[in-house]
């Protein structure tokens, strides 16, 4: 399809008429919605002249609500007025903690100075543990031996790596 003059005139009287793209296309025939949105942006026409089909919606008059449920007393002398989201609680309740998981004893690994390793030093068999924060100078890796396959230490295998039991173990005891 080709953007004849004919067409392109028919084109700018429907869209200054207040046709929607849409709409345009379909007078038209053989030419998408999107092809007409580009050529009226080619053509640097103005936005569509609005229809005077729809009138304003009337609002509905507001009714006062005279029967609003009891509040529920809080214990407090005063009522609250307005938004209460943060409002402070007089008597905070506690919720219960689950208790913490114990994680399969491991020896926890003590990086001795002379194992750290520098991310220049790290090989495939060296521990990639990060320790501490990366902004530090004491910011280190590992170091250790790392198990084949596996980027880790033991140790830090078992702290990177939650098996499906550990996952529903701790699901329930939450």
């Amino acid at each position: 399809m080709s953007w004849t003059d004919e067409r392109v005139e028919l084109l700018k009287k429907l869209w200054s008429e207040g046709l929607s793209a849409s709409q345009v296309a379909a007078e038209l025939g053989g030419v998408t919605r999107n092809a007409v949105i580009g050529k009226v942006h080619r053509l640097g026409l103005s936005g569509r002249a609005k229809t005077t089909t729809t009138a304003p919606r009337a609002r509905r008059p507001r009714t006062p609500q005279t029967n609003r449920p009891a509040r529920p007393n809080t214990g407090t002398s005063a009522p609250s007025v307005g938004a209460t989201a943060l409002k402070v609680d007089s008597q905070p309740q506690v919720a219960p903690q689950p208790k913490a998981e114990k994680r399969p004893e491991a020896d926890p690994v003590v990086v001795p100075i002379s194992k750290r390793a520098s991310i220049l030093t790290l090989t495939e068999n060296t521990c990639k543990w990060p320790i501490g924060d990366p902004g530090d100078t004491d910011f280190h890796f590992c170091g250790h031996k790392s198990e084949s396959g596996s980027p880790y230490c033991k140790y830090h295998s078992e702290i990177a790596y939650n098996t499906g039991a550990d996952r529903r173990r701790s699901k329930k005891a939450s």
